[in-house]
C-alpha cells in the first residue's frame, strides 16, 4: 500500500466540510513560504518534491504530509527563469521544466535534469541542461491570435519529455500543442506530434500541469478546475486516444499534479486571494 493512503483517508474524513474545493480532499496546508508551487512529484514515499515558479529561488523542496519543509536543494546551473513543472523517469532522475513563457518572447527554454534528489546528501544538486525551441514559432512574440508557446506541463515516457503548451491566444481557441524532446543533455528542435482542444473557456481550459500513471495507461492534464483524462492511446500522439473531461468543482489556481498510484492523484494550488495553498487528493473514477 502506498504510504500516502492511510493519511489521505484520515484527511478526507476530517476535512470533508471543505466544500469550496469541490471534489478535492485537502491533505494539508502547504508551507506559507511556498506560495507559488508550480510542480511536484513523489518518490513512492509520504513526501513530495516541489518547485516554485518565476521570481522564486533556484531550489527544490521536500515537503511532508504536515506541510513542513524537510529539505531544500539549490540547483546548480539551473536559474529559475520560470520553473513550471516537474517530472521524473524510471531511474529516478528529476526534470525541472523552465518553460514558462507568458509573453511568448523567450528564446532560452530549458529543462534541467538532476539525479534523484532523495539521494542527495548535501545542500546543492548538479543539473544538466536540455535546451530546446519550437520550430513553428517564427515571431517573438507572435500576433495575439497565435500566442501558443507558453507551457506549464511536462511528463516523461520512453526516453522523451512530452511538453503540453498553455494557450494564451486572443481570441481564445483552447488548442494545446504536444511537443517532445529527448531526455538527455543537449540542444534540440522540439517535435510537434499532435494537438488537442480540451475545451474553449479561457478561464477553465488552459493546461497548467500533466502527469502519466505509473502503469502508463492514463494521462491526466490539469486546468484551473478541470481534469482531462486520456486513455486507450498509442504513442506518441496520446491525444488520439479517448479524452474524458472531469469538472473538479474547484476554482483555485491549480498548477500541480502527480500520480501516487494508478488511480490516485495529488494536486496543489498557488496561494492567491485568500484561498488555495493546499495539497489535495482526488481518486479517478
Amino acid at each position: 500500500m502506498n504510504k500516502f493512503l492511510p493519511f489521505l483517508i484520515i484527511a478526507a474524513s476530517v476535512l470533508i466540510s471543505c466544500t469550496n474545493y469541490g471534489q478535492l480532499k485537502v491533505v494539508t496546508d502547504l508551507p506559507t513560504s511556498l506560495e507559488e508551487i508550480s510542480g511536484m512529484v513523489t518518490y513512492n514515499d509520504s513526501t513530495i518534491w516541489a518547485i516554485e515558479d518565476n521570481g522564486n529561488k533556484d531550489e527544490i523542496y521536500q515537503v511532508d504530509q504536515k506541510g513542513e519543509i524537510l529539505k531544500s536543494l539549490k540547483v546548480k546551473n539551473g536559474d529559475n527563469t520560470d520553473w513550471e513543472d516537474l517530472t521524473k523517469d524510471k531511474d529516478g532522475n528529476l526534470y525541472i521544466a523552465d518553460i514558462g513563457n507568458n509573453a511568448n518572447t523567450r528564446k532560452n527554454l530549458v529543462i534541467y535534469k538532476v539525479p534523484n534528489p532523495s539521494q542527495e546528501p548535501g545542500e546543492k544538486i548538479d543539473a544538466e541542461q536540455i535546451a530546446f525551441y519550437y520550430p513553428e514559432q517564427k515571431k517573438f512574440p507572435p500576433n495575439r491570435n497565435a500566442l501558443f508557446y507558453d507551457a506549464e506541463a511536462i511528463f516523461h515516457k520512453n526516453n522523451k519529455l512530452f511538453i503540453v503548451t498553455k494557450n494564451r491566444s486572443n481570441p481564445f481557441t483552447g488548442e494545446a500543442f504536444i511537443y517532445t524532446v529527448p531526455d538527455s543533455k543537449g540542444s534540440y528542435e522540439a517535435s510537434l506530434i499532435g494537438t488537442f482542444t480540451p475545451c474553449k473557456d479561457w478561464k477553465l481550459c488552459q493546461i497548467t500541469a500533466i502527469d502519466i500513471s505509473p502503469n502508463g495507461e492514463k494521462i491526466v492534464a490539469l486546468s484551473y478546475g478541470k481534469l482531462f483524462v486520456f486513455t486507450n492511446f498509442t504513442w506518441d500522439d496520446f491525444s488520439k486516444g479517448k479524452m474524458e473531461e472531469i469538472d473538479l468543482g474547484a476554482r483555485t489556481q491549480l498548477e500541480s499534479i502527480c500520480f501516487i498510484d494508478n488511480k490516485t492523484i495529488l494536486l496543489a494550488d498557488e496561494r492567491s486571494h485568500g484561498t488555495g495553498g493546499n495539497l489535495y487528493t482526488y481518486t479517478l473514477p
